[in-house]
């Protein structure tokens, strides 16, 4: 991401135009990376984030709130006793540097007046929330270092703050372009433009560098007159740094990801730049939400589905085991029916004649130490045995089937959800009925769902897909809960039932109101039923319906799972 130092401060100018002797009346902690000071400034409320995550670090005002722990973490908690009723004298930064003061003034306990700091450091890994006394002496920090840590400088309570030193340098100090040409000519030939310009310079991203090589139309060998054009309009840009003539603007990057960067703006917006990056990474941090959320649900439902598919491997080799069954019964027939044709004693085998097989002669192995007829005894039991665990076996082989194909329902399901109120839905599914026996594996999976929001949205997870069909009502399910409810409590008995045939998708219901239903509206009915199903990318795909009055969901079965008669089929091409 390209929250550089001329973002940054741009950001701090917008900040310190609304901020500037408001006063902090809230401090929460949403999560170990960020801290949010509530601050009433100019009779307006303000929330100021400032988040140190490695990949996502800014400070900026939102106007997104997050759910907040029940029980303060002791930083939020510290933030509280020294800076509820301070105000804000100002906010600085150094040069390009990643680095906000919030200087602070308020009273003590003693009515004094006095003055803190807190310093915002956003350098990637190393960023940190620091807490100055009037000394300059540290109070706390929310991450502490120290020499040991391979740390530059110590960051523990009661130890002076050191500010950062950085080797770069500000291109803001250079005299002309001789200067810039001088820095990097030694490294021209060796890498490429842009890295080497955030190498050496303050302030400066490699994807601010980049996107502007790319507008310019700059391509190596660089010239003197190309490198003299870049300079000029980084310069330009970096002069118009703390004014309001910047903004930022998205981009696609060369990974073929979102990105920002800053560029030159006549339009004129107070706070344009801190809610475009309020904006940009609320949207980067819900999509990774989802992506973590639902690769979470993924693992589970993938080490279920490992596990039956194991499950079914085994029963595949009992009933295997189970196919000399018959030739036992054989055996012990055969012994029993000639006991009296056997004379001798302690034979390991005997040759009989096989009635069953035009009298063809068949050797029976036999235990020595045992009887014939004890040996005829013990085939039987084999037998009977085997009999019972076949019997058993393939009970255990449906009931598996049954549950790899609603995994892989499951499965169809998430790969098609959109939202992580789809996600939760999915989660409560699985909960219920995958993890219902093992509690212990399921307190350790990752559960996105706000439970702790003070304020209560409308839920739709449980609005289905509707369309309108040539004035009738269509409604889809997105999960097999949402099947459920569609085709056992709001549809009708006569309300047609729509479902691919032996094909994962959803439930489809056309809401008919007593009236006949033309058959181009059963055909696109049908494509709808086609497209929301895991069969969407092929053609001519079977479809089958029937009434809701002969669909039926059988007793204890899973979520989704109907059995149905009297349908018909058509063969149709998805349509969206």
């Amino acid at each position: 991401m390209a929250f550089d130092g001329i973002v940054m401060k741009n950001i701090v100018c917008e900040l310190n135009n609304c901020l500037t002797s408001g006063k902090i009346n809230k401090v929460f902690e949403p999560n170990s990376n960020e801290i949010v000071l509530g601050i009433y400034s100019n009779s307006k409320n303000y929330a100021l984030e400032i988040c140190t995550d490695s990949k996502n670090y800014r400070i900026n005002l939102t106007t997104h709130s997050k759910p907040n722990p029940f029980n303060a973490p002791n930083f939020c908690m510290l933030l509280r006793k020294h800076l509820i009723g301070f105000k804000i004298k100002k906010l600085s930064t150094v040069d390009l540097e990643r680095v906000v003061t919030l200087e602070l003034e308020g009273y003590n306990e003693l009515n004094d007046l006095i003055c803190k700091k807190l310093v915002v450091e956003l350098m990637g890994k190393h960023s940190n929330i620091i807490l100055l006394n009037e000394n300059n002496r540290i109070i706390d920090s929310l991450r502490h270092f120290d020499l040991s840590s391979k740390s530059t400088r110590c960051i523990m309570p009661s130890y002076e703050y050191v500010y950062p030193i950085s080797e770069k340098e500000s291109i803001m100090n250079l005299k002309n372009f001789e200067d810039f040409y001088n820095k990097i000519s030694d490294k021209l030939n060796t890498d490429d433009l842009a890295s080497i310009l955030s190498s050496k310079f303050i302030g400066i991203s490699k994807e601010f560098v980049s996107y502007y090589i790319d507008k310019l139309k700059l391509l190596p060998p660089y010239t003197i007159d190309s490198l003299k054009t870049l300079y000029n309009t980084l310069c330009d840009i970096i002069s118009k740094t703390g004014s309001s003539n910047l903004s930022c603007i998205e981009f696609v990057n060369n990974k073929n990801k979102t990105d920002y960067i800053a560029c030159p703006t006549t339009k004129e917006n107070e706070l344009s730049i801190n809610f475009f990056i309020d904006d940009f990474y609320f949207k980067k941090e819900l999509n990774e939400s989802f992506v973590s959320y639902k690769n979470s649900l993924l693992t589970i439902l993938l080490s279920n589905l490992n596990k039956y598919k194991k499950k079914l491997d085994n029963i595949s080799l009992k009933i295997k085991e189970c196919d000399k069954m018959e030739q036992y019964k054989l055996y012990g027939e055969l012994i029993t029916a000639n006991l009296y044709k056997i004379k001798q004693e302690n034979i390991s085998s005997i040759e009989l004649e096989n009635y069953y097989d035009n009298n063809k002669k068949i050797t029976i192995p036999l235990d020595n130490s045992k009887s014939p007829s004890y040996n005829a005894k013990l085939y039987f039991k084999k037998y009977n045995k085997l009999k019972g665990t076949l019997e058993y076996v393939k009970n255990q082989k449906q009931e598996t089937l049954d549950e790899l194909n609603y995994i892989e329902s499951i499965i169809y399901t998430l790969d098609n959800s959109k939202t992580i109120d789809d996600l939760d839905e999915i989660y409560s599914e699985i909960n219920e009925t995958l993890l219902s026996k093992d509690r212990a594996y399921q307190a350790k999976q990752i559960h996105a769902k706000k439970k702790n929001s003070k304020k209560k949205v409308k839920d739709t997870s449980w609005i289905p897909i509707e369309y309108t069909v040539q004035n009738f009502k269509v409604f889809i399910g997105k999960n097999n809960k949402q099947n459920d409810y569609l085709t056992c409590k709001m549809a009708k008995p006569n309300d047609i039932w729509f479902h691919t045939k032996d094909i994962h998708g959803s439930h489809v219901i056309l809401k008919t109101e007593g009236k006949e239903v033309p058959n181009e509206v059963l055909i696109k009915c049908a494509s709808l039923a086609a497209y929301y199903s895991k069969a969407k990318s092929s053609s001519n795909v079977p479809v089958d319906y029937a009434l809701i009055k002969h669909v039926k969901k059988p007793k204890n079965s899973k979520p989704g799972m109907v059995i149905y008669t009297n349908y018909k089929t058509l063969n149709v091409d998805p349509k969206k």
